[in-house]
Formats: C-alpha cells, structure tokens, sequence
C-alpha cells in the first residue's frame, strides 16, 4: 500500500494530469456549446461571441479538434461524433448555476454521521466540497479528482474504490472496483449518469462505468440520482439500472415535466431546484 504522502502526489497528479490534458479553459467549452447548438460555426461568429482573435479561435478549433470532440471545416467548425462523451472538464462549465443548487439541495439529504458513496460527474464533485466544508463524514468514491480535493481534508475519511482509469470521467471503474463496493456498505450514494428517462432508466456512455455505478447502487441503503435538465428524458449507450434501483432523484426546474411524472410514477422521489 502507499504512503498516505505518496498516494496524495499521485492523486493529485493524476487528477490534475488529466485535466491539463483536455480542455484548457472555459473558452473551450464556450466553443463547444456553441458547437453543439447550432451543428456548425465559422472562426468570425465565434471571434465576436468569445471577444477573442480569430487566431486564438483557430488554436482553440485546432485544439478541440485534436480531442476529437469537432471536425475542422474550411473557416470554421462542425461537431464531431455525435456518440462522443465530451471530457468532465467541459462538462463541469455547463449549466453551472444548475449544478451548484443540485448540489445543495442534494447535500442536505446527507445525515450526520452517514457514509456517503459518490461516483464521478460535475454534480457529485460539487456535493463531495458542501459535505467536505460541514465536518465528519467518510466518503467511498472511486472518481480521482474528487478523491484529489478530499484527501487533505481532516474532517473526511476518504475511500477511494481501485480500478482501470477513465479519462472522460476521471472514474476507477472495472471489475476491481465492483469487488470492493461489493465488501462495504454506504447508507446513501450520490450517482451522476449521462441520462435518465422514464423508459429506459439511469445510462451512461461506457459498459464498465455502467457496471460499477451499478455496484454502487447495490451497496448503498439509498440512492440518490442527480442531473440536470439535459440529462432529463435522454438515453444514452449503457445501461446502468431502471428506476426501480434508484430511490430519489434530484434536478433542475427546467427539467421536462412529463419525464419527471413518469419518472415519479416509477416510485422514485423526485426534487427540483
């Protein structure tokens, strides 16, 4: 086992490693949304969207284009592939505001003393530093930039579940961490998913992320879904469980009301913000 010194170094640095490696500032993701709204943009319209060169523009499309997340055209950009999961890093500065009272409001589930599970996602992250900055609590997490913020904290207990690395989602997922969720119990985990429906319950992007955030679910007294409206009513590559797995799930107001009907008539408790 590691040094707590040297496991925090790499931690952090993994932590960290990946992020420096995807999207560089939140310009990018700006590019991104815009991107993604409208299927295509030319260097002009984002040079006097972002107030920026159309230099830094093509450095930027050139950038993103590496990582596959778009496709260079001449003079501008267009997405890439459709079926891509874009990077925690850009996920993290979309819909901001959302997050953050998700996050709240979710954190107030939390009873004194619990042991809280927490896969990856924006969401959860935001969860992991409320519950950090409220005193005593032990935390079962197998997401290493949240593993990274906590691991300094005194007030926390940090478990940090093993596994194959996630770039996209900064996750320790596989078999190895489906074996340790299965030898310890957590009274509520925190699950980010890609998406949720009233039809086809909680999916993400990746087969082994799905298989550990089902482990999750299996080890937890209650499990708590968080995600925004965007998330609300799509249904991504794997499934992770059906709404009958899953005891509450807490988003946005501008989430589709009859998803969220649906999703109640399922039996499961639903909060928005």
């Amino acid at each position: 086992m590691l040094e707590p010194d040297t496991q925090q170094r790499y931690l952090l640095c993994f932590a960290q490693g990946y992020a420096h490696s995807m999207l560089k500032n939140e310009r990018h993701a700006r590019i991104l949304e815009h991107v993604s709204a409208k299927g295509g943009i030319d260097v002009g319209e984002l040079s006097r969207l972002l107030d920026v060169s159309g230099a830094t523009v093509r450095r930027d499309l050139q950038h993103l284009s590496g990582l596959n997340l778009i496709r260079r055209t001449h003079g501008g950009a267009v997405v890439g592939n459709v079926g891509l999961e874009a990077p925690l890093q850009h996920r993290a500065e979309r819909r901001r505001p959302e997050k953050q009272a998700i996050a709240r409001a979710a954190a107030d589930l939390v009873p004194e003393g619990a042991v809280v599970g927490m896969t990856g996602g924006s969401t959860v992250t935001g969860i992991a530093r409320l519950l950090a900055e409220r005193g005593p609590v032990t935390i079962v997490t197998n997401a290493v930039n949240i593993a990274a913020e906590l691991v300094l904290r005194k007030d926390v207990t940090l478990v940090v579940v093993g596994g194959y690395a996630r770039a996209e989602s900064y996750e320790l997922v596989g078999p190895i961490a489906e074996k340790t969720l299965a030898d310890h119990h957590t009274d509520i985990t925190f699950m980010g998913v890609d998406g949720i429906s009233a039809a086809h319950g909680c999916t993400t992007h990746d087969q082994l992320e799905a298989a550990t955030d089902r482990a999750f679910t299996g080890s937890s007294g209650r499990t708590v879904v968080v995600a925004d409206h965007s998330k609300v009513g799509k249904v991504t590559f794997a499934k992770i469980c059906p709404l009958t797995d899953i005891d509450d799930l807490v988003t946005d107001s501008a989430a589709p009301a009859g998803q969220l009907a649906g999703i109640t008539e399922a039996g499961v408790r639903v909060t928005t913000v």
